[in-house]
């Protein structure tokens, strides 16, 4: 089966910055986008940023400018640098991947567990 593992989740002061991983792994044939999203308390699940797999990015429009995202594909690897963190930006970010298991497979959406990522004084 698949797993999706995220880290580098915690504690930060606004305007700080954090890093956060997720690695792919199990029975992989292929990834093609791979991403995160957020969701905080009482809001619906937001998209933060995704990447191709030939490395194009995107980005809410909260986040532009302030997050980079970025992959390995040699480590099925996908992470996200945040910079110049808001109070506004606290929630559970949860890695996405769009996953092939086989050459004739169906591409999947796999989700991770989710890394509490909490913005304060």
């Amino acid at each position: 089966q698949v797993q999706l593992v995220e880290s580098g989740g915690g504690l930060v002061l606004p305007g700080g910055s954090l890093r956060l991983s997720c690695a792919a792994s199990g029975s992989i044939f292929s990834i093609a986008a791979m991403g995160w999203y957020r969701q905080a308390p009482g809001t619906q699940r937001e998209l933060v940023a995704g990447i191709t797999a030939d490395g194009l990015s995107y980005y809410g429009s909260s986040v532009k400018g302030r997050f980079t995202i970025s992959r390995d594909n040699a480590k099925n690897t996908v992470y996200l640098q945040m910079n110049s963190l808001k109070r506004e930006d606290t929630a559970v970010y949860y890695c996405v991947a769009d996953i092939r298991t086989s050459p004739s497979g169906a591409l999947l959406r796999y989700w991770g567990q989710g890394t509490q990522v909490a913005v304060s004084s």
